[in-house]
């Protein structure tokens, strides 16, 4: 019983620790809201299934999990896992958002930011500038991409080579104040 009772605890430490990451990518209440983003799987112009490394740097603190990303012509899929445990799955048909999370994940954790870092981050530049707000502008210079309000820098994205899904990408958020490394293998052979 008390083995028991210690898996939990030590469980429930790592879920929380994985909450504070989480927190630590969602947008403040203070800074203006998200672009809203909400591009159809279609857009991304490819089929991707692929198995993420994910490291997230924010104020002096790291945090890692992985992530399986698949992407087709009908859907998005996401699912997270911290310690071998699902913590959050999000699927999005291009109409529909829908997510499950663990309890223990704070409300701050938005469907949408996930949705919208995802198409920021593998969506082409040109689908993401048609649907950006005013004062908004998406540029891509050979492997760095870099979005910007009323021309000031809010994320910078670069990546290590063609396709940008595969390989190391670094994301630099700006407005947020985090830095995010994605790791990916593809799945498909």
């Amino acid at each position: 019983m008390a083995v028991d009772v210690r898996r939990a605890l030590i469980r429930w430490v790592w879920l929380s620790r994985f909450a504070l990451l989480l927190i630590g990518c969602t947008a403040p209440a203070s800074p203006p809201a998200r672009l809203g983003l909400r591009l159809p799987p279609a857009a991304l112009g490819a089929s991707i299934s692929l198995q993420q490394h994910l490291r997230v740097e924010r104020e002096g603190r790291v945090d890692e999990l992985d992530v399986v990303l698949e992407v087709d012509s009908q859907r998005l899929d996401l699912i997270a896992l911290a310690l071998g445990q699902r913590v959050f799955s999000l699927h999005y048909d291009g109409q529909r958002l829908q997510s499950w999370r663990n309890p223990i994940l704070p409300p701050q954790l938005r469907d949408e930011d996930i949705l919208e870092d995802v198409q920021l981050t593998f969506w082409p530049v040109d689908a993401i500038q048609r649907a950006l707000p005013a004062g908004w502008h998406i540029e891509e210079n050979g492997l760095r991409r870099t979005l910007s309000l009323d021309n000031k820098p809010v994320m910078v994205i670069v990546y290590s080579g063609e396709p940008h899904w595969n390989g190391k990408i670094e994301l630099s958020n700006l407005r947020y104040n985090y830095r995010l490394t994605i790791e990916s293998v593809s799945n498909d052979s």
